[in-house]
């Protein structure tokens, strides 16, 4: 890959098929989303749901929601039940990049990406949920810990991470 031959853009419908692929790669089966969900995803709010696309193919994603809540833990809001564009917080739901393009920067790029349409958007924050050897990962884009998550997506145990927007 050349630096020049990497776009991140919105989401498009024609890209669920890619996009489950990535989200199938990137997460063990019992934390994955489904493909209906990547779907309503795409279908209720492109707006927050970006691609990493080289030479047309879809090789990393991110995607979100928007809430006023500052509790990220409720497992219905990644199917987007809670919803809300006019929200003041942006939650990133997932993140993955394919394995031969892992380490390359990719997946930090998306994320800035999202953080900027949070910014542009004026949103206060953007939330996340990780697993702990990423928190650093997080901490190293300008995130901070908030400590556990009463979450247990999947069996696992979640740290959240804010970040605050400031202009």
């Amino acid at each position: 890959m050349q630096a020049g031959d990497l776009v991140i853009r919105n989401v498009l419908p024609h890209d669920l098929d890619e996009c489950y692929a990535v989200e199938i790669y990137g997460f063990p089966p019992d934390e994955a989303a489904s493909k209906e969900t990547i779907k309503l995803r795409i279908d209720t709010f492109p707006q927050g749901f970006f691609v990493a696309e080289i030479g047309g193919r879809v090789i990393g994603m991110v995607n979100g929601g928007c809430t006023n809540k500052d509790d990220i833990s409720a497992e219905e809001l990644k199917r987007l039940i809670g919803h809300d564009p006019d929200g003041r917080n942006m939650v990133i739901f997932a993140l993955a990049v394919l394995p031969e393009f892992q380490r390359q920067g990719i997946a930090g790029r998306l994320v800035g990406r999202f953080v900027e349409e949070a910014r542009r958007n004026k949103k206060e924050k953007v939330f996340l949920m990780c697993k702990q050897h990423l928190i650093a990962y997080y901490e190293g884009m300008g995130f901070v810990h908030r400590g556990l998550s009463r979450s247990t997506h999947g069996g696992s145990q979640w740290h959240e991470m804010c970040f605050s927007i400031t202009d």
